[in-house]
């Protein structure tokens, strides 16, 4: 079996350009924008290629756009000679995930987009109802990163969303207590630095998001996935499509253990990381994890023939 595990990555990894060279070189690629276009509604490969940023960053339209230039490197890939069976486990950072469940086979392409779509929607709706956001916690654990959260809060929401690597955690809660974090933060030996996200993901504030979440993921088409992939809620394996939709809704108002998610595929055999998508975010991630694991990132055109290779 091989010892390659293929990994997504999530909101924060866009940048006005991404994927226009490769679909100029890839016609899969072209025919994923294309028919990305077609489902969504607009015109996908403009806002990727052309921008401006101020449209990219926008949830509903950064996450579609980030999952389908990953798509889009991963059908290049396969176009390319590349294979799914090249690869023992999937997984992704938040939105990550539903490209690594696309790439195992669970979800159609057209059903991952909407799920996407509508995932960015009401994350966004949730994020304009209630002033709040994230904060990344440089050089904090996860006993500073409680500690921070029960010292900060007050009578407002104040908890961690992202155990991303050592010395990296992100907290996520309303404004006001967000704005005391970055003062204690400073009093615990850490340093606290503001997102620029729309809310509080991964948090009780994107409740309302996780009940529409629900109903949409009720209605579509969900199976088994061809290859184990690692859900962020509990780093556990993916099982049946009702615990898949169960771990996608519960993802939006609970932390991503993306930490806890590339070990349980190092101890379970996994030494080399592929990522595929726009950026280099998970890549420089794992070398946080484990200097130790081989990691190749896939986000240019030249990098798909490094990876046959």
């Amino acid at each position: 079996m091989s010892d390659t595990a293929v990994i997504f990555p999530g909101q924060g990894a866009q940048a006005v350009g991404m994927g226009r060279e490769l679909a100029a070189f890839s016609h899969a690629a072209r025919s994923v924008y294309r028919r990305a276009s077609d489902v969504l509604g607009f015109d996908v490969a403009s806002v990727c290629f052309d921008g401006p940023a101020e449209r990219l960053e926008q949830t509903d339209i950064q996450q579609p756009a980030i999952f389908v230039t990953s798509v889009a490197f991963w059908e290049a890939y396969l176009e390319q000679g590349g294979s799914q069976e090249a690869f023992a486990r999937s997984g992704g950072l938040s939105l990550g995930e539903y490209s690594a469940l696309y790439a195992a086979g669970a979800m159609s392409f057209d059903v991952a987009l909407r799920l996407v779509r509508r995932r960015g929607e009401l994350m966004q709706e949730a994020s304009l109802a209630s002033p709040s956001g994230l904060l990344t916690l440089v050089g904090a654990d996860e006993a500073v990163a409680r500690a921070v959260c029960d010292e900060a809060r007050g009578d407002d929401v104040l908890v961690p969303a992202n155990f991303n690597c050592p010395g990296q955690v992100v907290i996520s809660g309303s404004k006001a207590a967000i704005e005391r974090a970055e003062t204690v933060a400073d009093q615990m030996g850490c340093r606290g630095v503001v997102l620029p996200v729309a809310g509080a993901f991964h948090s009780p504030l994107m409740a309302s998001a996780a009940e529409g979440l629900a109903v949409v993921l009720v209605e579509s088409a969900i199976e088994q996935p061809s290859i184990p992939v690692l859900r962020n809620v509990d780093a556990e394996y993916h099982a049946d499509p009702d615990s898949i939709r169960d771990a996608l809704g519960r993802q939006l108002t609970e932390p991503v253990l993306w930490q806890r998610c590339v070990e349980r595929m190092v101890a379970d055999g996994v030494e080399t990381f592929v990522e595929f998508g726009p950026g280099r975010v998970l890549t420089g991630l794992l070398r946080k994890i484990n200097r130790k694991l081989a990691a190749k990132n896939i986000s240019k055109v030249e990098d798909i023939a490094s990876i046959r290779s």
